[in-house]
């Protein structure tokens, strides 16, 4: 693949130095002017839970003991469980540390990020590579951890680089990612003979063909605000290309043009085919759907299978790539985001936070994470691959495929332009759209706005 001309496509330079990735499940309502304070010990304290301590110290970071609290967006059983195992084990082979894990609800935790880090956060947060890293890691909330990274070992150049800030410093440690991807049961497909559609108009004919059979083609839900995000993104990299979506993104280019315009103009034509109601329901909820057979598709992250039970039934998942809209921009571009972990600007421990964040970017503690939580591959490359399953596997070849990957559109711009412009954006136009010329006028005004502020 090409060397990546912007940060978003060096993240595109992950995968194939590291046969592994990582997952993610990050998505984002709202970053700035929260109301609620994420901050606050009666929330913290309800949401809580503590791992032990016993063993002998391993990792970097310094020395000592004490309580290394953890904030965690990771409130969906799956994902949840699996951070509180990785903890345990690190407790086991750190003597005299004990971790403190507070879990908030995800889109809680999004909604109030920035009033978290200005306020009292914990040693370690759960947070996403990319723009949304950068952002504060420039606003001076989040710890210098280049010291980490020199601990470090199994992790590409271009990890390294999508975990560093602005000022040429090292803010995240990589844990897992996920592509983004068109989900469906191979079960249900061999019974009705459907083959993954490669042309936009044959996901069209075989949604048609769905309906006829009594099935929804395409799973959809966005009450929460962020799962729209993904079918906006996909639609923009197969009309436009990849370089227009990251200056997008970016805030340097017209929204209100004529590009814009076709990708709303396209998705349009193809609500007919999604599931309706989308803004009353949740994205497990559309994934339940598709778990029990009653809808054919589902373009969501990989983090779908959290819906479904281990074993057999996951076995049964399987995706394809967004298809071909146009043959000049191909189907080369995907998404693929990364979640991991940064440290809070002046944490009450330092050491154990450090030490916890080596322990967090190691081969050991990814292993337990992609174990625990199937949706997901390791970021480090000498994570191990034996145990993986068909998903994860084919997750691993189908990003090392691509030729440019991008984060989400929530994590590749800014916080207050994803969370107060484009959140009501797109759920006025899934709930009303039919003026586009009107819906991207408005957006183009308030990036305006934004970015030039």
């Amino acid at each position: 693949m090409a060397r990546p001309s912007t940060e978003a496509e060096y993240l595109a330079r992950m995968v194939p130095t590291s046969a592994s990735g990582m997952s993610r499940r990050t998505l984002l309502r709202g970053a700035l002017g929260a109301s609620a304070l994420l901050a606050t010990p009666p929330l913290l304290a309800s949401c809580s839970s503590s791992s032990g301590s016993s063993g002998s110290a391993t990792g970097g970071g310094g020395g000592g003991g004490g309580t290394v609290t953890v904030g965690s967006n990771q409130s969906d059983a799956v994902p949840k469980a699996g951070v509180q195992q990785v903890m345990d084990a690190f407790t086991k082979a750190n003597s005299g540390l004990t971790v403190k894990i507070n879990t908030i609800d995800h889109n809680t935790f999004q909604e109030n990020i920035n009033t978290y880090l200005q306020g009292q956060p914990d040693d370690v947060f759960t947070w996403f590579s990319g723009y949304r890293m950068r952002f504060f890691a420039s606003k001076d909330l989040a710890g210098d951890i280049s010291d980490v990274w020199g601990n470090l070992s199994g992790m590409s150049d271009a990890l390294k680089k999508a975990s560093t800030g602005d000022d040429g410093k090292q803010y995240f440690v990589p844990s897992t990612y996920y592509p983004w991807a068109i989900f469906y049961r191979k079960s249900l497909w061999s019974e009705k003979g459907y083959t993954p559609p490669k042309t936009l108009d044959e996901l069209k004919t075989l949604g048609t063909k769905m309906q006829a059979d009594g099935l929804i083609p395409l799973a959809f839900a966005d009450k929460d605000g962020w799962p729209a995000m993904g079918t906006f993104d996909q639609l923009n990299l197969r009309i436009n290309g990849y370089d227009f979506h990251v200056s997008l993104m970016a805030g340097k280019e017209d929204w209100s043009g004529d590009k814009v315009k076709k990708v709303f103009d396209t998705w349009k034509g193809l609500l007919p085919i999604h599931q309706t109601d989308s803004l009353g329901r949740t994205w497990q909820e559309a994934a339940q759907s598709l778990q029990q057979k009653k809808s054919g598709m589902y373009l969501l992250g990989a983090f779908v299978a959290q819906q479904f039970t281990k074993g057999a039934e996951q076995d049964d998942l399987d995706f394809f790539t967004f298809p071909e809209v146009d043959s000049t921009i191909g189907t080369d571009a995907i998404e693929a985001p990364i979640d991991g972990w940064m440290m809070a600007k002046r944490p009450k421990n330092e050491d154990g936070a450090k030490k916890l964040l080596t322990y967090l970017g190691s081969p050991d503690a990814q292993n337990i994470a992609v174990k625990a939580d199937p949706s997901v591959v390791a970021t480090n490359d000498k994570a191990d691959q034996s145990a993986y399953t068909p998903l994860q596997k084919k997750s691993v070849e189908f990003v090392k495929s691509a030729k440019s990957i991008a984060q989400f559109l929530d994590r590749d711009t800014r916080p207050d332009f994803a969370s107060t412009v484009m959140i009501p954006a797109l759920q006025s136009f899934i709930k009303t759209p039919d003026d586009i010329d009107g819906l991207v006028k408005n957006i183009q005004q308030q990036k305006l706005s934004i970015f030039t502020s």
